[in-house]
Order: C-alpha cells, then structure tokens, then sequence
C-alpha cells in the first residue's frame, strides 16, 4: 500500500503526461494552470506529509526529484504547445538552463554513480517562480517577465547544485545549500 507522500509523487508524475496532452488538444489556459497548481501543492504537501509521518528516506526524496524535473518538462513543452511564443527571446537562458541540467546530471552520475537530491532552498524557489511564471503564462497568454528571471534562476540553481556536487566526496541527500555542504559532516 502506497503512503500519502507516495501517492502526492505519484499524481504529479500523472499531472506531467495530463498537461502537456491537454495542451495538444488545445484546452484552455485556465485548465492547464490548474492542473499546474495541483501539481505544485502536491510537491509543497509530500515533504511536509513525510517528514510529519517519518517517511521522509532518501528513496523518496530522490523520487521526488526526478517527479518534479519530469513535471516541469512536460509543463514547459506544454507551455510551448498552448502558448507558441512564451519562449521568444529566451532561447539564450533555456538553452543554457538544458545544458547545466545536463552537464551537472553528467558530472554527478560519474562521480556517485547516482542523481543527486539535494532539495535546495533555492530549488524550491525555483518552484515557486516556475509555478507562477508558468501559470501566468497559461492564464495570460503571454510571457511576462517572470518567465525569463525563472529561467535565468534556474541557470543559478544549476550552478549551485553543481558546486555543492563538486565539493561533496560522497552522495548526500538533503543539502539545503553551497553554505551547508561546505561545512563538515
């Protein structure tokens, strides 16, 4: 039997295929940024529920990690289908947000063997902005320019997770940020 958290990871994994099919069907924005904000307060209530309940283990914690990253993919595809010119102009901090994600998954799956976890202050954040920027955005129609700071706020986020990768000689979960991975274990 799956556990509350368990079951809040698994309905977002469900919101990522829902919304990004929703938005080829052409449903309306407001729907979209529903699904979007069903999806963000399941990712704010399975931390909070695990850590309550004591559940909160390093298998979830990188489940949900690799939920939220999946999510937030198909929300900006999404975002890509139901507004086509969300990412004009930002092409410069999408393309190097893809490349850290990228570079730092490499790094990290060579030198751990593994994803890392870290659940970062400034990853949360990051949900925080992409949530709204995103949900506007539906909403609206058109980008604002939430959606560019989020992206360029995620470049930073990368950047953050890759040094606190590199400083780290072994795997961690749970690294609220470059200020608590430099002090000792």
């Amino acid at each position: 039997m799956l556990s509350a958290p368990q079951i809040l990871i698994a309905f977002r994994a469900a919101c990522a295929p829902a919304i990004f099919v929703l938005a080829c069907f052409g449903f309306p924005g407001l729907l979209l940024a529903a699904v979007l904000a069903a999806a963000f307060l399941s990712d704010v209530f399975d931390g909070i529920i695990a850590r309550r309940l004591g559940t909160a283990t390093a298998t979830l914690r990188f489940a949900d990690t690799l939920v939220d990253t999946a999510f937030y993919v198909a929300a900006g595809a999404a975002l890509n289908i139901a507004v086509p010119q969300a990412f004009d102009g930002l092409q410069t901090p999408l393309i190097a947000l893809i490349i850290a994600h990228v570079s730092r998954g490499t790094f990290e799956l060579t030198k751990y063997g593994r994803l890392s976890s870290y659940h970062m202050w400034s990853s949360k954040l990051l949900g925080i902005l992409l949530a709204v920027a995103f949900a506007v955005t539906f909403v609206t129609a058109e980008r604002g320019v939430l959606l560019g700071a989020a992206l360029w706020f995620g470049v930073a986020n990368e950047i953050e997770g890759f040094a606190i990768s590199a400083l780290l000689p072994v795997w961690r979960v749970d690294v609220p940020s470059i200020v608590h991975a430099m002090r000792p274990a």
